[in-house]
């Protein structure tokens, strides 16, 4: 799971020496993510991280009776239809109640991008790919494609990752694939 504040506005903390330092907004975020599953029961949290102006983090649903997958992408102004205990509903309530916190403590101006980021993860190969990743997102942020300050920023995905790819095939530093 992705979600970025919005205009990738790094309002969640700042990197100092390959370490993420929260902010108070920042810390809302944490303490409210590690509260997900008392609010959703069949939920566990995996691992997980804080980065300056986005989010990454790995949820476990178990089964229940419902659908828990994302909803059908609605237009802006829209009514959408959430389903209680899905990904959506999830994210829905995090996202709202980190905005309650900054509106009641002052930072009025938080927003978060629309939507979300969700990818499911089929075997434990993939799984441990992707909290490595996770783990040393921090050790590649003045590279990755959500700072503003990146060489990055903004870069198609695809293109991204071919970067990324081409360049482990190669034995380069995956750190930093743009840098031969």
């Amino acid at each position: 799971m992705t979600i970025c504040t919005r205009s990738r506005e790094s309002l969640l903390g700042s990197i100092s020496n390959n370490k993420i330092i929260l902010s108070p907004i920042g810390e809302i975020a944490r303490l409210y993510w590690t509260e997900i599953p008392r609010h959703f029961k069949q939920v566990d949290l995996d691992i997980f991280i804080i980065m300056p102006n986005h989010i990454h983090g790995l949820i476990k649903i178990y089964s229940t009776d419902e659908d828990v997958g994302a909803e059908h992408v609605q237009p802006r102004n829209a009514f959408q239809h959430i389903t209680k205990g899905s990904v959506g509903s999830i994210i829905r309530q995090y996202k709202a109640s980190v905005t309650r916190w900054c509106n009641q403590n002052g930072h009025n101006d938080f927003r978060w991008q629309r939507n979300f980021y969700e990818h499911i993860v089929r075997n434990e190969k993939e799984l441990n790919k992707i909290r490595e990743y996770i783990i040393t997102n921090p050790l590649r942020w003045k590279f990755d494609r959500n700072n503003i300050n990146s060489e990055n920023f903004n870069l198609e995905l695809d293109e991204y990752y071919k970067g990324i790819y081409d360049n482990l095939q190669k034995g380069f530093n995956v750190l930093n694939p743009y840098n031969h």
